[in-house]
This record gives C-alpha cells, structure tokens and sequence, in this order.
C-alpha cells in the first residue's frame, strides 16, 4: 500500500512527499482508516511505530481553516515530546495555502505571553503537556468546547509520570461527541478506568510486531567482566563513527559522571536528565540538531521524551529499573527502516534481568571488543545448554551404588540391583500420583 491510496489533500500529500514517506507503517495503513470513520480508539503498538502521523493526517484532513477554534487537541506527557509533535504538524501545516494555527503549550514557557495571544485568536490545534493546558482552560483564556479530536499520546508514561488525573479534568472539559484517540507502547491495568470513562464503544487495537524491537536494529550485549564501565564505554566511542549516539544511564547522578568523564577525555557529549532546566535543554536540543554533539548522556526522560531523527547508536550504561524501557531506549535507534545498532553492557547481577527481556521477545548478540574491533563472541548460557553426562543421584542410591562396587558375597549384587530398581519404581508411582491429584484438582476448578 501507498500513502496516495488513502487519497488525502494534495497539501497533506505535498507534506508526505517532502519526508520521503511513500508507504504506510503497519499502525497508519491499520489505524488511519479507523480514526477517519470518526470511532473512538486505545491503539498500542511498539515505540518507533509512526503514531504521530497515524493521528496527524486525519486530525488535518477535517481541519475547517474557517472556523477560529479548537479543533484537535492533543495531550503528551513531556516538553520534548510535545515540541516533537509540534515541529511534525507545521511541517504538515506550510504546505496548505490556508492559514492553519498550531499552538504548542508546555510548562516552562512565559505562560502571560499564551495568554495574550489567546485573547487575539484561538489555535486549530493544540499541542502540550497537561499541566500547561489545564491552567489554560481553567484561566479562561483556551476555549476546547468545541473540540472534534482528543488525543492522549503515551498514555502508559502519562500515567506513570502521574499526570492522567490532569488529563481527565481536560476530557471532562470536551464535548460529548469528542472522538477521542488514546495511543500508548502498552495498556496497562490502571490505564482501563479512564478508557472505560471517556471512549464510547472504542477500537481496541494492538499492532503485533515479529519482533519486541525493529528488525533493522542489531542489539548486542557485550559482558563488562568485572571492569570499570566507564573506561569500556570510552572504548566503545573508539570503535564506533555514529551519526548520533544516546549512552542511556538510570540517574543524573551518572548522567553528571559520565559526561564529565567523557568530555574529559575528548568526546563532544551533550547530557540530558530531570534536573536541567527547561531553557538549557531546548538550548542543547537545538546544538543536537544543529550536529554539534557525537554523543548523548540521558536519563529515561529521554527515552520517551525525545524523538531526534538520525540516532544511529544506542548505548545502555546498565539496564533499566522498568524493564519496558528497554524496549524504549533502543527504540530510539533503527527508525523509519534505517539501520541502527543497540550496545547493553551487563555483569553477572544483571543475568536475571537479561531473562526476563529474553522472555519479552528481545533477541541478543553476544558480542565483545577487542583490538579495536567487534567481534562475535560465545552464549553465555552455553553451559546450560550442554547435555548432563549423568542424572543426579540422592543419597541412598549413591549409598547403593557404592555398595555395588565392593567385593560381596554371591547373589548380594542382585539384592543391591533390585533394591535400586524399585526405588526408582517407587519415585515414578509418586510422580504418576501427583500428576492425577493435580488433573483432577483442575477438573474441580472447572466446575
């Protein structure tokens, strides 16, 4: 399928056209035709998936330029990210000959100057965190009652960063017959409420991957074998010429670290965590665009937070305390079909952790450095994978066996033959008894 087959607005289609988008994502081709019959939806599908045009272009498609009010109004629960969303819908937005106002509402920004603005006219679309937008309505000054569209963008990290009660105070706001959109990388149990509040007879719908991760991302783990992960992570930077490279970290503590570490020893590194400020992280962001930095020292903040086109590395420090962002950080890699390559350092505490990703479909390559080069390395559960030479035995047949081996009289061999042999006839009448109470125990459950 192409793009041209859903047969949008040539502006919209100009705008496609611009990005090299010739081919639907597996979310858009799925869900675009969803959201233009008007139905509510909850889509999860995996980060990197094309979600923000999968509600983008429809949200454009029934813009009505005349009217001067509110007509999609989109929630996400990071500056960054919305700023992300922002820059994708005037991209869209230059191409239409008609003037389409977008607004971007974020905290830390001069909140009297919104308000200012508002009182000359009112946005088409509305782009930003709850917090900024909720003050907004509250104050009087952002008029939503007449909203066609509600967005809720990764509504399982709203919900984890504790804003969802703010976005049900906006849905309380919207009109009745508001089509709302909830997009998320998972639908977790606490997410259900708010679904069953707000979505009238909605579309379900979870976009199966093959794989956990995208297939042009190779994911390798390399074992840091008791050394300081500093010094292996400055030798990684030796061996590798990336576009841009995300070293990912679980506090600003380590963020602080390791950047002035690496900045120590010669690397042009940026570093982005919780505790810089909003100024300071829009200025960084903007030396990221402009390639000013080979390299990125981030907490998880950015892992959702952020969407920067060209990440060609993803390097984890350690894994992350939330297993599912994981799958978020080196999702920052390999995206729209370009190659990436993901690098996770681990040591032996970590093996638990590596189980429990493998479970979630996550595939490694074990990797390791040396002389300067990659190279492929063995399973580190190669032992668990041998064969056992011989089963355990408990003490008294091993009390048995040694028996056997002595010098005994006549016939006592047979004693010590047969004595072992019912033991082990004993212990499968055990096992068969156990497997039946289990059976019928299940069979009570049923009834």
């Amino acid at each position: 399928m192409l793009f041209t087959d859903f047969h949008f607005e040539s502006y919209i289609q100009e705008a496609l056209n611009d990005l090299g988008f010739r081919e639907p994502t597996a979310v858009q081709e799925k869900l675009i035709p969803v959201i233009r019959s008007g139905r509510d939806l909850a889509g999860e599908s995996q980060t990197g998936s094309g979600k923000t045009h999968t509600f983008l272009l429809p949200i454009f498609e029934k813009l009505d330029t005349e009217t001067a009010a509110v007509q999609a109004l989109i929630t996400v629960p990071s500056r960054e990210l919305a700023y992300q969303i922002f820059q994708a819908a005037k991209q869209i937005a230059d191409h239409a000959e008609a003037d389409i106002r977008i607004a971007n509402y974020v905290g830390g920004t001069d909140k009297m100057r919104q308000l200012e603005k508002l009182k000359a006219s009112q946005p088409h679309i509305v782009i930003g965190t709850p917090g900024r937008i909720y003050d907004l309505v509250q104050s009087g000054a952002l008029a939503i009652h007449k909203t066609r569209t509600f967005v809720v963008d990764e509504a399982d990290m709203t919900l984890d960063m504790g804003f969802l009660a703010t976005v049900d105070k906006i849905a309380a706001v919207l009109p009745q017959k508001v089509q709302i959109l909830v997009f998320s990388a998972t639908i977790p149990q606490k997410l259900q409420p708010f679904l069953r509040k707000y979505l009238t007879n909605p579309v379900i719908e979870t976009i199966v991957s093959d794989a956990v991760i995208a297939d042009s991302i190779d994911n390798w783990l390399i074992s840091t074998k008791g050394r300081d992960k500093k010094t292996q992570i400055l030798e990684i930077t030796k061996a590798l010429t990336p576009y841009l490279a995300v070293i990912f970290v679980n506090t600003k503590e380590r963020a602080e670290d390791l950047h002035a570490y690496l900045t120590g020893n010669g690397l042009k590194a940026a570093k982005l965590h919780g505790g810089i400020a909003p100024r300071e992280r829009k200025r960084i962001m903007n030396q990221v665009k402009k390639l000013e930095f080979d390299y990125i020292v981030a907490t998880d903040l950015a892992a959702r937070g952020i969407d920067i086109e060209g990440i060609s590395h993803v390097i984890n420090d350690s894994i992350p305390q939330d297993l599912s962002f994981f799958i978020h950080r080196v999702g920052r890699t390999g995206r729209n079909g370009l190659p990436g390559i993901a690098i996770t350092l681990y040591q032996p505490d970590d093996d638990s952790d590596i189980r429990e990703l493998e479970k979630m479909g996550i595939r490694f390559v074990p990797k390791i450095l040396k002389n300067g080069q990659f190279q492929e390395t063995y399973d580190r559960d190669r032992r668990l994978h041998r064969r056992p030479s011989h089963q355990r035995l408990d003490t008294e047949m091993i009390g048995l066996v040694k028996k056997k081996k002595k010098k005994i009289k006549p016939g006592y061999k047979k004693k010590i033959q047969w004595k072992a042999d019912e033991k082990r006839r004993k212990e499968r009448r055990a096992a068969a008894r156990a497997q039946s109470r289990s059976k019928r125990k299940a069979k009570k459950q049923q009834f």
